[in-house]
C-alpha cells in the first residue's frame, strides 16, 4: 500500500511493522514494533521529519563535501541537526590529519535522526535502514539481526550472507554501518565489506569509511580511477577510488585485512566504535567486543 507523497518524498508499507521511505537518494526501511498507537504516532513523526531531510542537506552540500583534515576543515558550523551530527561523527577522524568530509557519515545520520521519533517505552523495537547503515532502537529484552553481505548488489538479489550477528538490548551497541568497494559509496580500499558497530549510526558510518580504506595492499590487478571521473560532484575530487579487485593471493588478502583490523583496533582504543567485521575474498577478521568468531558462513555472532 502506497501513502500520499510529500514535496518528492513517497512512502509505502511492506508489510505489518515495515514501511520504505524514499527521497532522491535517501532509500530507508523503517520498522518498529510495540502499541499500535504509539507506532503510528511515530511512524507519522518519522515520516514527517523525512520529508524535509534532503532539502536540508543540499542547503548545506559545500559545507558538507569540505576536509574535516586538519588541513581543512569546515569554515562554519552547520544549521541543520543532521549536518551537524554529520560533522560531529566525522571531525574527529579529520583531527588526527587524515582526509574525511561529512558525508562519511551522511546515511547513518540521517538513520540516527529518523530513529529518534521512536524514543517512546511503548515501541519494543524499531530500526531503520538506510542502505545499509542501521539506526536501532530496542527494548529491554529484545535483539536485533544483522546479516553480513559482501557485495550489496548480490544480496539484493538473495545471495547467501556471508554471516549474521545479533544485536542484544543489553550491549551499547545502537548503530551498524557497512562500507567497501562493492557498496554505493566509493572506497579507497579493496574492502568487500567492513561492518561496524557503534552507540549509533552515524559513528558506525565514519568509522566503518575509515577502516575500509585502511583494508588494502599495491597490486596491479587492483583498478583504481579518480573519483571525479566515476561522479564529477564526489567530495573525493581526484582521489583514487576502487572499481575492480581480482583475485588476490592469500598473502595479499591477509596483509589487506591485517591493516584494516589495526585501524579497527584504533577505532575502538578511541572509543568511536565497540567491534567491527572485516570481509575480504572470502576471508573475515572479527575485531572487539563479539562474544564468537565465524568459522563457517552460517555461524552466528552475539553482541551482548
Amino acid at each position: 500500500m502506497s501513502a500520499p507523497s510529500q514535496g518528492g518524498a513517497v512512502r509505502r508499507r511492506l508489510d505489518a511493522d515495515r514501511w520504505h521511505f524514499q527521497h532522491g537518494p535517501i532509500d530507508c526501511i523503517v520498522s518498529a514494533e510495540g502499541d499500535a498507537a504509539a507506532v503510528e504516532a511515530a511512524l507519522e513523526s518519522a515520516w514527517r521529519r523525512f520529508g524535509t531531510l534532503l532539502a536540508e542537506l543540499v542547503a548545506e552540500l559545500p559545507l558538507l563535501r569540505a576536509d574535516l583534515s586538519a588541513r581543512g576543515g569546515a569554515s562554519a558550523p552547520p544549521l541543520g541537526s543532521v549536518a551537524r551530527r554529520m560533522v560531529d561523527a566525522c571531525r574527529p577522524h579529520g583531527r588526527e590529519g587524515r582526509f574525511i568530509t561529512a558525508m562519511a557519515a551522511v546515511a547513518g545520520s540521517v538513520a540516527d535522526e529518523l530513529i529518534a521519533s521512536f524514543d517512546d517505552d511503548r515501541i519494543v523495537r524499531a530500526s531503520v535502514n538506510n542502505g545499509g547503515d542501521i539506526a536501532l532502537r530496542l527494548g529491554p529484552g529484545t535483539s536485533f539481526e544483522v546479516g553480513l553481505c559482501p557485495d550489496p548488489v548480490r544480496g539484493r538479489l538473495g545471495a547467501p550472507l556471508a554471516g549474521r550477528f545479533s544485536v542484544a538490548a543489553s550491549s551499547p551497541v545502537r548503530g551498524v554501518a557497512t562500507s567497501g568497494w562493492r557498496g554505493r559509496s566509493f572506497s579507497l580500499g579493496i574492502a568487500d565489506a567492513v561492518t561496524v558497530l557503534a552507540t549509533n549510526a552515524a559513528r558506525a558510518d565514519a568509522a566503518a569509511t575509515m577502516v575500509a580504506n585502511a583494508v588494502d595492499v599495491e597490486d596491479a590487478r587492483i583498478v583504481r580511477i579518480p573519483a571525479s571521473e566515476v561522479r564529477d560532484d564526489s567530495d573525493l575530487g581526484e582521489r583514487l577510488v576502487t572499481r575492480h579487485v581480482a583475485p588476490l593471493p592469500d598473502r595479499l588478502v591477509d596483509e589487506a585485512i591485517d591493516r584494516g583490523a589495526a585501524e579497527a583496533w584504533a577505532q575502538i582504543r578511541a572509543g568511536r566504535i565497540i567491534a567491527a567485521v572485516l570481509l575480504l575474498q572470502g576471508r573475515f577478521r572479527v575485531v572487539g567486543a563479539i562474544a564468537a568468531t565465524l568459522p563457517s558462513a552460517s555461524a552466528e555472532l552475539l553482541v551482548a
